[in-house]
């Protein structure tokens, strides 16, 4: 007898049910959105504004009333467009020897990369709000009952209490010099599909989160206030 071949979507396998006008839609109804944040060199303060930053750190740990994820994603640096733009550069030098020394560059950079892999590091603040379902029932409910769906009607509602709590957190890191974005729904499947597909995402880009700096971020948090 025949066994009959069942595909299932991948989505079957995914930790979450959708993600929905910037937000991430747990099984359970609940919401997660996600900031991406930039870092600071805390080796290269000096002792003095090292104690003002842990001082100031600890104060915005202790004045949020719910909890956050901090995550902290490495991925191998990509760096095919910036050597491909380097060789395009290269040949249109004039002049044979900055042609010649802009060719070697290139060589030692790949050399370089097959030596070893050089990571970079992307920071994330994941912030959670409970659906209105699920807070009006107890612990072991919520534990042993994970398909509740929040009803339509409380989408809009716990969205907003999601903004307002990743709005602190934004403003809580800004003093500390720490600039953060808020990730719309195409950003955040581009940071999903590349988490899950690393080498794909390599050469099948959606939009490269990782070559968003600092000063990307700043900009577009203004944008979106």
């Amino acid at each position: 007898m025949k066994t009959k071949n069942i595909s299932h979507s991948t989505q079957k396998y995914l930790p979450f049910k959708e993600i929905k006008e910037g937000a991430i839609v747990m099984p359970n109804g609940s919401l997660r959105a996600v900031l991406m944040v930039n870092a600071i060199n805390f080796n290269l303060k000096s002792s003095d504004e090292q104690t003002a930053l842990v001082e100031s750190y600890r104060g915005f740990l202790n004045s949020l009333d719910f909890p956050m994820q901090i995550v902290i994603q490495s991925r191998i640096l990509d760096l095919d467009s910036y050597l491909k733009n380097l060789e395009t550069m290269g040949q249109k030098q004039d002049n044979e020897l900055l042609q010649f020394q802009t060719m070697e560059y290139i060589q030692f950079v790949q050399q370089l990369i097959g030596l070893t892999n050089i990571m970079s590091k992307t920071f994330y603040i994941v912030i959670s709000q409970d659906s209105g379902a699920e807070l009006g029932q107890g612990f072991f409910y919520r534990l042993f009952h994970k398909q509740a769906i929040t009803p339509a009607s409380k989408f809009k509602e716990s969205k907003s209490e999601l903004l307002t709590k990743a709005n602190m957190v934004a403003n809580g890191l800004s003093p500390l010099g720490i600039n953060s974005v808020l990730l719309n729904t195409k950003e955040l499947i581009d940071l999903f599909y590349a988490t899950y597909n690393p080498d794909i995402a390599r050469r099948q880009k959606l939009f490269n989160i990782s070559h968003v700096d600092a000063d990307v971020i700043t900009a577009l948090s203004q944008e979106k206030k």
